[in-house]
Formats: structure tokens, sequence, C-alpha cells
């Protein structure tokens, strides 16, 4: 069954990613704590920054906004990491807003993408929604889904984690649930070191990993009690992967600096993001 399609008028106020300079290619420099992650360099190896060490809380402490005056950017730490700029605007010209039939989520998305509900994933909640989201030549942009049932995350065996990194963190208001291993809803951007560097969009509450290592980061936000939890990404977590699994949705770089700078300066992830930050879910 397909949704209701309304047409808005565009918006062309920008978006910003966060925190991006300080953890690219500083091997020996700790990372702003805008940004909290481990550092990784494109030649593989690592060690987590000085804010997250020993917290456990990794996306903790970020700051950034979502203004509509303008794009925030995320300052120098005391230790004299680079400050990040703004990340690109959306650059769709027009925008409509997708609503499900009952009326539980919108979201904005440009006028040429596809917004495809789907049936709900086995085992959902009553009234959980499922929508497809693919661009205007028809390529897979990102999932949403609501009324999912509580699951635990994957074991993650001792020696089996992996350093990963917060690119892109962006706060987001929707109705949730509070917990010992979570954190406010966030818009994020994030990747996590193998072979190459693995990377992925999507919304979470749910704290990534301790010392900045983790198995997998998860998209998923803890909804409130009865309500189930939501996911709205490209992938519902992401991995190291192996050499003989497919990446695809999730995005695979060479180096820590071209993830960053499809972060900072694509607008595919410019148009994706304002997408997210759209996500209205009713209480």
């Amino acid at each position: 069954m397909k949704g209701m399609m309304i047409p808005t008028r565009p918006v062309t106020r920008p978006v910003a990613a966060v925190a991006l300079a300080c953890c690219v290619l500083l091997a020996g420099a700790a990372c702003s704590a805008d940004n909290k992650g481990p550092q990784v360099s494109p030649t593989l190896t690592s060690q987590p920054n000085s804010s997250e060490s020993g917290t456990g809380t990794p996306e903790s402490t970020t700051t950034a906004t979502d203004s509509a005056s303008g794009s925030p950017s995320a300052s120098a730490d005391p230790g004299g990491s680079p400050s990040a700029g703004p990340s690109p605007a959306a650059t769709a010209l027009s925008w409509k807003t997708y609503t499900d039939p009952a009326k539980t989520v919108s979201f904005e998305l440009p006028e040429d993408w596809i917004a495809q509900s789907l049936t709900p994933e086995a085992g959902s909640l009553p009234g959980a929604v499922k929508v497809e989201v693919k661009d205007g030549a028809g390529k897979y942009v990102a999932t949403l889904q609501t009324g999912l049932p509580t699951s635990a995350p994957a074991a993650c065996p001792a020696g089996q984690s992996r350093p990963y990194v917060v690119i892109s963190s962006v706060p987001l208001d929707i109705p949730h649930s509070d917990g010992p291993d979570t954190i406010d809803p966030r818009v994020v951007f994030r990747v996590i070191q193998g072979y190459k560097f693995f990377g992925s969009y999507g919304i979470t509450n749910v704290v990534a990993g301790s010392d900045g290592q983790s198995c997998e980061l998860r998209n998923r936000v803890q909804g409130p009690a009865g309500r189930g939890d939501y996911s709205f990404a490209d992938v519902p977590a992401i991995h190291a992967f192996a050499a003989d699994e497919k990446v695809a949705p999730a995005k695979a770089f060479d180096t820590l600096d071209l993830a960053a700078k499809y972060a900072a300066h694509g607008s595919d992830f410019a148009n994706v993001q304002r997408m997210l930050l759209s996500l209205k879910v009713n209480s």
C-alpha cells in the first residue's frame, strides 16, 4: 500500500554535518569532544581519542544543533585540533512530504525521490510502518521502519571489536526511551575500520561501543514503552565487513579522508541528512 505524497513548497535552509577535520589524518592529536569516536588514520593504525577513552559513551557529548538560520560549526578542542566548517546545504531545490496513511510518521524528501510503503518486518508491533526511499534514478537510499521489537545488540567477543569514527552527529527530536546504554537521538554518519573504512548513515540513540571500539554500529532508536524501536538508515547496522561480504548499500572508502569528504562535501549526503533530520514520529 502506498502512502500519501503531499508536495510542499521548497525549503532551502542548510543542514550541517559536524566535526570532521579533527579526526581525519591527525595521528597524534585528540579529537574534539563534538566528534566522539576513535582516531583512525588511512594507514590502518588507530587509537581512541582522549575524551572518549574509558567513558563507554561515544556519542554522548555531541553538541551540534540544526538551525534554520545557518549551519553549525564545531569548535576546536583545547588541544588545538582544527575546527570543522559547515557542510554543504542540500542541493535538491524542490521537496515534498511523505506521510503514511495512518499519519504516524512523516518526513521530507526531494521532489523526484520515491517513497514506497512496504509490508513491515515479521514480528513488528501493530501499526508498524516500513517505507523504502529511492532517488530519482531508482537507486536505493534508505529504509524507515517503526514498531520494531526490542532486540539485543550482536555479541562482541573479546578482541573482535574494531575502531570507529563518528564523522557527523546532529540532534534529532523524536519520541524515545532512555536507559543506561542510550544517548539523545542523533542523525549520524559513522565509519568502522576493517580492510577498508565502512560507513553508514542513520538515526540512533544507542551507545555504539566502549573506548572507541565496537563490533557493530546500530542505526536504531529505542522508542517509548510499548511503541517499539525506529530505524531510518541505509542499513540497520554497520560492521567491519569481510572481504567476501557484500557491502552495499553501506559505503566503503579506501581512506578515512575520503569518508570525511563524502560527509563534508557530498550533495548526496546533504540531501539524505536533511531527509533524516525531517523525520517526525507522532506520540
